[in-house]
This record gives structure tokens, C-alpha cells and sequence, in this order.
């Protein structure tokens, strides 16, 4: 990334240093990432509702609580500096917790992967008799809905400092 900054002509692209505005600016983008990923869902569905089906949809709520699962969690608690007591204490049950999340986030998108490409890409002979899509557009919607999803979990995530909560 920095090689990347280093090539650019301006000065300015060189230091860029957020400080406390970082966790403003991930909140920001991982909320524009999120809205995203929705709207072209919901607009692949009330534009094209021929060509969809409604249990494609799934693998993007799925990807939404994947981001609540993966985000419920500090960095603290990962670390094994949380909680120390309890059922799901010392830092095992946090990081299991951690795991599925982002196991169902990745598993939302491969999900995805397979409408787009099972589903609108490759058509075979018993796709034709049960779904027949006229238009590619609804999966190309669908996966860009669970890969902005993820995105906006990672950004969400990793994006932010815990040092400016206090």
C-alpha cells in the first residue's frame, strides 16, 4: 500500500494519518459497503422479479449476521484479556465464536458464487426445466451484495482502533 502511496504525484498522498477520525472513516465506508450490498440485492429483486428466486437471499442474510458475529466481538476478548470467568470465558469462547462467524461470512459468499454461476451462468438441462433466467444481472447482484458484505465486515472489524474507545 505504501508503494502505492509513494508513486502518486501529490505530496499530501504521502502522510495520510487519520488519528482519531479512523474509526469515524471505517464506520463510514463499512456502512456505505453494508447499504450497498442491500440496495443492489433489493433492486435485483424488485426490478427483475422473473428472473429471481426469493431463497436467494438467504446467503445475504446470513452475510448480515455474520457481520454482527464477527463485530460483537473486541479485539480484547480475542486476545485472551476479556473475560476470564464464565461458561465461554478465558477466551475460548469468544474466539469460536469469532471463527463461525467469519465461517458463515465466507460460506454466505461462496453461496453467492454458486447463484451466480449455478444459477444465471451455466445453464445446464435441468436448470432449464425448474429456473430459467433471461438475465445474468439478478446473480451478478446477489454476489456483489455478499462480497460488499464481507468487505464491510472486514472494514468494520479492522478497521477500527479500540485504543479511542477509553
Amino acid at each position: 500500500m505504501s508503494a502505492l502511496l509513494e508513486s502518486l504525484p501529490c505530496e499530501s498522498c504521502h502522510n495520510i494519518e487519520l488519528g482519531e477520525k479512523r474509526n469515524k472513516v471505517a464506520s463510514i465506508v463499512a456502512g456505505l459497503l453494508f447499504f450497498s450490498g442491500w440496495w443492489m440485492a433489493i433492486d435485483a429483486s424488485t426490478s427483475d422479479y422473473i428472473n429471481t428466486k426469493d431463497v436467494f437471499h438467504l446467503c445475504g442474510v446470513f452475510s448480515a449476521l455474520s457481520l454482527l458475529m464477527v463485530n460483537s466481538i473486541s479485539n480484547e476478548q480475542l486476545r485472551g484479556e476479556g473475560f476470564t470467568d464464565g461458561v465461554c470465558g478465558g477466551g475460548i469462547g469468544p474466539k469460536i465464536w469469532f471463527f463461525f462467524g467469519f465461517l458463515m461470512g465466507f460460506g454466505a459468499l461462496l453461496g453467492s458464487c454458486w447463484i451466480l454461476f449455478g444459477e444465471y451462468v451455466m445453464i445446464n438441462d435441468e436448470a432449464k426445466k425448474l429456473f430459467n433466467p433471461t438475465s445474468i444481472y439478478p446473480g451478478v447482484a446477489f454476489f456483489l451484495q455478499n462480497l460488499f458484505i464481507f468487505l464491510a465486515s472486514l472494514v468494520f472489524k479492522f478497521g477500527r482502533t479500540e485504543d479511542l474507545w477509553g
